[in-house]
């Protein structure tokens, strides 16, 4: 069973003010990607803009899921971003995005991509979950209410 604390390093999170575009986001994510796991930024927006070109990964109810296969990585790796100010993301309720998690993984086809990406819609679904996201803007605090959740339904 996959946890979020084997996707989700805690240095991986943060809260962003804001975002003057979802193309601004994207880079902003590709560099965050960029610090913790040392991947190319370019190379990393570059994979996500071609998967948002075949259709928007704004899930609704503020949340994104932007993922990417990418040969920078061995193991899938996650991002969150937590915007105080949301932005549009071409969603598909057309409501701005203001939680976005962030998927990279290795370009070897593996189910590993799916259970992840699984994982992390299960998760953002949940209605009490976004909610003490966007209560909190603490990194470590947001760090801890994604594992948590992932954590106890896993037992």
């Amino acid at each position: 069973m996959m946890n979020m604390s084997d996707i989700l390093r805690a240095e991986a999170v943060r809260s962003v003010a804001s975002a003057s575009s979802k193309k601004q986001l994207l880079q902003s994510i590709s560099d965050h990607a960029e610090a913790v796991y040392g991947v190319d930024s370019r190379e990393v927006l570059e994979a996500l803009q071609m998967r948002e070109s075949l259709g928007t990964t704004g899930v609704g109810k503020g949340v994104a899921i932007p993922h990417a296969r990418f040969k920078g990585v061995d193991s899938i790796v996650g991002l969150f971003t937590r915007l105080e100010k949301p932005v549009n993301f071409d969603s598909l309720d057309k409501q701005p995005v203001d939680l976005v998690f962030t998927l990279l993984a290795p370009i070897a086809d593996n189910p590993d991509h799916l259970k992840a990406l699984a994982l992390v819609s299960r998760t953002l679904r949940q209605k009490e979950i976004c909610e003490k996201l966007r209560f909190n803007s603490d990194p470590q605090t947001l760090f801890s209410i994604l594992t948590e959740y992932t954590a106890t339904k896993a037992a």
